[in-house]
């Protein structure tokens, strides 16, 4: 699972839902440059694209839907990306594609839970993983952040977890500049005063 992707097997999202497909080199239809340029070794291979961002996009999956929807965020997330990856224009901001591809999933869960309510008779009595359990750092943070507005908590996820520039994230939220600006430092100013753990 993404909560137990660290360091040792980069590839998690090629083994668990295309098995076989992570020893694929993924490439664009361009050339090197030379006339002896040898076509497939332009991009990178996608497991080292997963080795590389996904921490990055887990963080920003757990601010933006919360640590309950996370991983299924996470793994929606480069099960797309793995699909697009081959056409994916030289010189795209992989990083910034991957989050705005996240943030497309977010939408897509609350739309899906929206639609399709699922009643139970009665709760089962399971007790939540630790990370989850009233109390827990992440459910803390989780909670802080829940009550920000939409776009101000996606500008405080873009900007303070993954470190994106102000430009990019005008581009993901479809506003401008300054707006991202202003949105994440309002976010960051309301979340600074709800969270009340130690690490405030």
């Amino acid at each position: 699972t993404p909560a137990g992707y660290i360091g040792s097997d980069t590839c998690w999202t090629m083994k668990c839902l295309l098995p076989g497909v992570h020893r694929r080199c993924f490439s664009t239809r361009s050339t090197i440059g030379s006339s002896d340029a040898v076509p497939g070794c332009v991009m990178k291979p996608f497991e080292q694209i997963v080795a590389e961002h996904g921490q990055t996009v887990l963080r920003v999956c757990r601010a933006v839907v919360g640590p309950n929807d996370a991983e299924d965020a996470w793994s929606e997330t480069f099960l797309s990306a793995l699909r697009a990856y081959p056409d994916l224009p030289s010189g795209t901001n992989v990083e910034a594609w991957l989050v705005t591809i996240a943030k497309r999933k977010a939408i897509d869960q609350h739309r899906a839970r929206a639609r399709s309510p699922v009643p139970v008779e009665k709760l089962p009595e399971v007790a939540a993983p630790v990370r989850e359990q009233p109390g827990s750092a992440e459910l803390e943070l989780w909670d802080a952040l829940k009550e920000l507005p939409t776009k101000q908590r996606e500008a405080v996820a873009y900007h303070f977890i993954a470190g994106m520039p102000y430009a990019q994230i005008a581009e993901i939220l479809g506003n401008t500049e300054a707006a991202a600006r202003r949105a994440a430092a309002d976010g960051i100013k309301r979340f600074r005063f709800a969270y009340k753990g130690e690490h405030r």
